[in-house]
């Protein structure tokens, strides 16, 4: 069998799968976060932190809600690194210096787990497991939250309630993510993937150097990274190490959890508004985004563009032989569709436009199917602004599931599309003005590309790395963590306006007049429009950098 040939099939199973679960795992959640009633276990955390379960909340105390959680979640985080010496099970390890402390937990807390750091010589198991695992849960759970509370909005009519936060936040990590972490982490573990605690064993890392490894919860923390969406791992070397991915058929399952949720959903959506087609709809601009991109990113690397690369007949560098080219090639492209990071081969070594695409990927706002939670309502917001570019097109004023798009919420809309870019751009020319471009590897378009990636991956709270730069440095370490922060929180403030503006709306019946949002003519639009405004806004940027390498 070709290497090309068991590339189809791994992709074609993965798709076949994902199919089959859409729609009981989508009503699975649908009645976790839609139900009414609590468990004993739900009842008593609702009673021990003074919660009252049928207490609803409007988008202004909802966001409070979720920036008050977050940023107690920051703070704990980072004097937990900061006094790690003190703690049981610090493996002898030093606090985490300052600028490390603030960017680590910054980046678990927005759900980015950018790791400027090695894993498995910086933390002990304590901070490893109660304070980066439990955010790996948590901050998956705030964005499912924050993406329930806005089909809420579009649900809901004449109300300012969108739900309760903290309900949301409880139900989702309890019945949704810790039900389908343990099942996967079982699954792991039958792969081969290690679950202890021991250390002292000397292991090869991908660069054939020895390390000693202090060991760690291997297998939790690695369906947990993945199930969320999350990225980040115990090694330096992430899903590349035998540690977490010991077989293709591991790799095959890392990348189906890191799809599950974000596919599914739509299901939610669907239900929730009424509207099985709409949800539908959704999946479908995801799946169409998602394969065009595992397959550019595959033709690109199996191509070999370049001029080593043409002249071995592989793009072999910096990839695990494990994995051959194009099972390196999806897992890239799935961990930077989505909010993940985890990368199991060194994007750094990719050819010039299989590096873009994993640029592009982010840059697409993580939409196909993006972040646990953030992909569904960042696509939802491209929606909307599609049906404004289509009311302007017709003279019509546009609504979207009986809900007028007016002034107010094309604002909300339009400032959630440009706070990433704004983040990325700034970012990236202020680092060049500052002259700390030169802790890259690179110089040139590849020098570029090395920096650019570094805030994109940042900025869309993606954390995986390009590779081939050197960040743990204070100022690096303030302005990602600077952009993890806005990239996150300002958008979700900015979905949850739009959210309790469309709540209080009327609802608009449907007229001759009205866009169908369910045909595959609005599933190109939005297709479209996704790419069109990704293309305008970064096409400069990527011409100087892997356009300008590859030509």
């Amino acid at each position: 069998m070709t290497m090309t040939t068991a590339g189809v099939i791994f992709i074609l199973t993965l798709v076949a799968a994902l199919v089959a679960v859409y729609k009981p795992f989508g009503d699975y959640m649908f009645r976790a976060v839609a139900g009414t009633k609590q468990s004993r276990i739900e009842r008593g955390i609702f009673r021990l932190v003074g919660v009252n379960p049928a207490a609803e909340q409007t988008w202004g105390v909802y966001a409070r809600s979720v920036l008050a959680f977050s940023a107690v979640s920051i703070l704990f985080l980072y004097l937990f690194q900061r006094v790690q010496n003190h703690l049981w099970l610090s493996l002898g390890f030093d606090p985490v210096v300052p600028h490390g402390a603030w960017n680590t937990a910054v980046s678990f807390v927005t759900n980015t787990n950018w790791q400027s750091y090695s894993g498995e010589s910086t933390m002990g198991h304590l901070v490893q497991m109660a304070g980066l695992a439990v955010q790996n849960f948590v901050s998956a759970a705030v964005g499912i939250a924050v993406a329930v509370a806005l089909v809420r909005g579009f649900a809901r009519s004449r109300t300012g309630q969108l739900g309760n936060f903290w309900v949301d936040l409880i139900r989702i990590t309890l019945r949704i993510l810790l039900p389908i972490a343990v099942l996967g982490a079982l699954a792991l573990m039958i792969g081969g993937v290690v679950q202890n605690l021991s250390g002292g064993t000397d292991v090869s890392t991908l660069t054939g150097g020895t390390q000693t490894i202090t060991g760690g919860p291997v297998a939790s923390q690695e369906v947990i990274k993945e199930l969320g969406t999350n990225g980040g791992g115990f090694y330096n070397v992430n899903s590349a190490h035998p540690f977490e991915n010991p077989t293709s058929w591991t790799n095959w399952l890392q990348i189906f959890l890191i799809f599950l949720i974000p596919f599914s959903l739509p299901r939610v959506f669907g239900r929730m508004v009424g509207q099985n087609r709409q949800g539908y709809a959704i999946a479908a601009v995801m799946g169409i985004l998602a394969f065009v991109s595992v397959a550019l990113t595959n033709i690109f690397e199996l191509t070999g563009h370049g001029t080593v690369p043409q002249a071995v007949g592989a793009a072999l560098e910096g990839k695990e032989v494990r994995f051959d080219v194009s099972n390196s090639a999806t897992f890239a492209a799935a961990t930077t569709l989505t909010s993940t990071g985890a990368v199991n081969s060194f994007h750094d070594s990719f050819t010039s436009l299989g590096g873009m695409m994993t640029m592009f990927n982010m840059m697409l706002g993580e939409v196909a199917p993006g972040g646990t939670g953030s992909g569904l309502y960042g696509l939802l917001i491209l929606a909307v602004i599609t049906v404004f570019v289509a009311g302007l097109m017709v003279g019509r004023t546009p609504e979207y599931l009986g809900k007028k798009i007016g002034a107010r919420e094309i604002k909300f809309a339009s400032l959630y599309f440009l706070i990433t870019p704004i983040l990325v751009l700034v970012g990236t020319a202020a680092a060049f003005a500052t002259g700390n471009n030169s802790t890259a590897l690179n110089v040139g378009p590849h020098g570029l590309s090395e920096v650019l990636y570094a805030f994109t991956s940042a900025s869309n709270n993606n954390g995986s790395a390009f590779g081939g730069i050197t960040v743990n440095t204070t100022w690096w370490d303030t302005a990602l963590g600077l952009c993890m922060l806005f990239g996150r929180f300002l958008p979700i403030i900015f979905v949850l306006g739009l959210a309790g503006s469309l709540a209080r709306q009327a609802p608009t019946p449907a007229s001759e007049g009205t866009l169908p949002t369910h045909r595959p003519l609005f599933i190109g639009m939005v297709v479209g429009v996704t790419v069109v405004l990704v293309a305008l806004t970064f096409l400069p940027a990527l011409a100087l950098g892997p356009l300008a390498e590859g030509l």
